[in-house]
Formats: structure tokens, C-alpha cells, sequence
């Protein structure tokens, strides 16, 4: 596989497993912050900030103190999905309904899509879609019990519920681009291409509204490699200095060979908002596609170096390609092992260790 293709199929890998946890984040609402104690609401604070690690510290000492369990155990398998430990995720979000009672039933409700959401991430299809049947059963229209409900279907290869389901979710969900470009990339990811771009061809269907929207309609053209339609859809955003939409001509630039108009991109964004991980991933590519190496990894220690662990998961990815491409292979194992530990849902990252193995 040549190198643009494995680090576009990682970005997408990454992008999914993001959005997944996003959207069960967004359908839990104002719940994040209700009931619990002292302990319970720092831990919740401090997966707001990204760290996901030092919430599940206060998670177990809310725990052990005695505040309320239901909060505290939903908090920690939140903690734990960020940190993709999602097989520990479920047995919290478990927990936490185990402490609830029929009066809860939105409550109820928020817990089992984040248990869904875990479920399918670690590959436990069936306890997923039994988790969605649950939540159909009270309300046949929840549109992430619908999505999620699908992803499990085709991971138990029922593609034609798989496809109801998205069907569905689409139907109930009133035009919503994440939905169809999440719908794409599970199918993407299982090589089932041509039926995730017929749900593409769908969400194009959709009236944008502003530079977000204009941003989903150039990510739809991306993947359907229409780079022309994607670069019209893209002009606006891109003049305005929108920060994504920079990100994503930069992408298409890299996907066209144009190295040059790619690396303006991820340097406005530099400019813009100083270095990130964003700005310098998008860097470090450019170098790599020309055979800079050296200059990629210096680009990639940067952006390790910034506070936070927010998009550093495509560096750490990329720095692995880096190791492989100066033909360092025991560094590119070691780094390859770090990130499938720090990141064991990651199906790219697993597919690079178990290639550099055979090296």
C-alpha cells in the first residue's frame, strides 16, 4: 500500500472512532454535569479538557467515597472510551445501570448509547446491537440507536438490517451530514465502498447552511474524489480562513500531488492559531510526500511536544511511517507498539504493527 493511501485510511480510522464518541457526547446533552459530588464533577471537568486519564482518578475516588454511583460510573466509562478502553468502558456504563431505576429513563437512555457507542468500538457487535434494541424499544426514531444499531448489524454481517438501520437513522435524523459521512466510513471501513458512497450521494442532496455545512459538502466530494467539486464547495470557507476548511484543502492538495499550495494551507493555519497538531501533521505530510523525512519527523516532535492530547493521534501514526521510511524498523516497531497500546481501537495502527513485524 503506498503511503498516502495508509495514512488517509488512518485519518479515517481516527475520524470515525472521533465522531462516534462525539455524537454520544452531544445525545447525552446537560446530563454530564448532573447529580454526583465534588469528585464526580472534577472528573467530568477534566474529560471536558482532554484529560482523560487524571478524570478516571477522580471517577475512582468518587467511587470509593461513596458519592452517587450512577454519575460516577457513567463518568468513568466516558474516561475510559477516551482513552479507547472501551471493553472497560461497557462494564462502567454497566455499572452505572445497575444504579438506576425505572424513574430514569432519560437517564437510562444516555447510558446505553455511550454503552453502544463502546460496544461497537471494541467489537462487542452483538452486546451493541442488544443495547440499541433496548433503546429502539422506547423510542423507534433515536437516530443514534438507529446508526449504531447498523454499525452492529454489519459487524455481525447482517448487511440488509445494517442497511434498515441506516436507512433509518437517516430518515429520522432530517439531514444531518456527520450521520451520512459516519455511515460512509463504516462501510469504507470494511470495504463495502460503493454502498457508502450511495449514502454520500445522498447527503449532497442536503441544502448547506453556512461554512460548517460547506465544509461536510468538500469532505463528501473528498472521499468520492471529485476534487474539483470539493475545491468549488471549499472557496468560500477557505477565503474566510475557516480553520477546517484550510485543514481540508490541504488534504485535497496532498491527494492531487500539489505539495506546495497544501503546505500554504496548513502554514495559514499556522498562522492563524499558532502551531497545533493540526498544522503540524498537515506539515509533516507535506515533507514525507517529498521525501523529507528528517523535516516530517521535525514537524511531528512539535506538534507531540504541544499540551494536550487532542489530534496527536495522526502524528504519533505518521511518526511510525517516518521510522519506517528511514528504513529505522526497530524504532518504528517500538513506536508502533506505544500506539496500539495508547490507541487499541485504532484498526490502522494494528495493521501497521502487525506489517512491521514482518520486517
Amino acid at each position: 500500500m503506498n503511503l498516502m493511501k495508509r495514512i488517509i485510511g488512518q485519518k479515517k480510522t481516527a475520524r470515525l472512532a472521533l465522531l462516534m464518541l462525539a455524537a454520544a457526547l452531544l445525545c447525552s446533552g446537560c446530563l454530564g454535569r448532573s447529580g454526583g459530588g465534588v469528585h464526580t464533577a472534577k472528573g467530568m471537568t477534566l474529560i471536558e479538557a482532554g484529560d482523560c486519564e487524571g478524570a478516571l482518578k477522580e471517577f475512582e475516588t468518587a467511587i470509593l467515597e461513596g458519592e452517587d454511583e450512577v454519575p460516577a460510573y457513567r463518568g468513568q466509562g466516558i474516561a475510559y472510551m477516551g482513552l479507547d478502553h472501551c471493553e472497560e468502558a461497557a462494564v462502567s456504563f454497566d455499572m452505572a445501570l445497575s444504579y438506576t431505576d425505572r424513574k430514569m429513563d432519560k437517564t437510562r437512555q444516555d447510558i446505553l448509547l455511550y454503552k453502544a457507542s463502546a460496544c461497537c468500538r471494541s467489537g462487542s457487535y452483538e452486546e451493541a446491537r442488544d443495547a440499541c434494541d433496548k433503546l429502539l424499544e422506547q423510542d423507534e426514531t433515536l437516530t443514534e440507536a438507529l446508526f449504531l444499531r447498523g454499525v452492529a448489524c454489519l459487524g455481525l454481517g447482517q448487511q440488509e438490517q445494517a442497511r434498515t438501520a441506516f436507512d433509518a437513522a437517516g430518515a429520522s435524523s432530517g439531514g444531518d451530514y456527520d450521520l451520512y459521512l459516519r455511515i460512509y466510513e463504516v462501510y469504507e471501513s470494511r470495504s463495502l465502498t460503493a454502498i457508502g458512497d450511495e449514502y454520500l450521494q445522498t447527503a449532497l442532496q442536503i441544502t448547506p447552511s453556512g461554512d460548517e455545512d460547506y465544509c461536510r459538502m468538500g469532505q463528501i466530494y473528498y472521499y468520492l474524489r471529485q476534487y474539483d467539486q470539493a475545491q468549488e464547495v471549499l472557496r468560500s470557507p477557505v477565503e474566510k480562513k475557516y480553520v477546517p476548511a484550510l485543514s481540508l484543502m490541504g488534504e485535497i492538495y496532498l491527494a492531487r500531488g500539489d505539495h506546495a499550495h497544501a503546505a500554504a494551507m496548513y502554514q495559514d493555519i499556522e498562522d492563524r492559531e499558532g502551531k497545533s497538531p493540526v498544522s503540524c501533521n498537515g506539515l509533516a505530510l507535506c515533507s514525507l510526500a517529498q521525501g523529507e523525512i528528517e523535516q516530517a519527523l521535525a514537524y511531528i516532535e512539535e506538534g507531540l511536544a504541544l499540551e494536550g492530547e487532542e489530534g496527536k493521534q495522526e502524528l504519533y501514526f505518521n511518526e511510525i511511517v517516518a521510522y519506517e521510511r528511514l528504513l529505522q524498523f526497530d524504532t518504528a516497531k517500538q513506536k508502533a507498539q506505544a500506539f496500539i497500546e495508547r490507541y487499541p481501537a485504532d484498526e490502522a495502527g494494528r495493521k501497521e504493527y502487525d506489517f512491521l513485524m514482518t520486517r
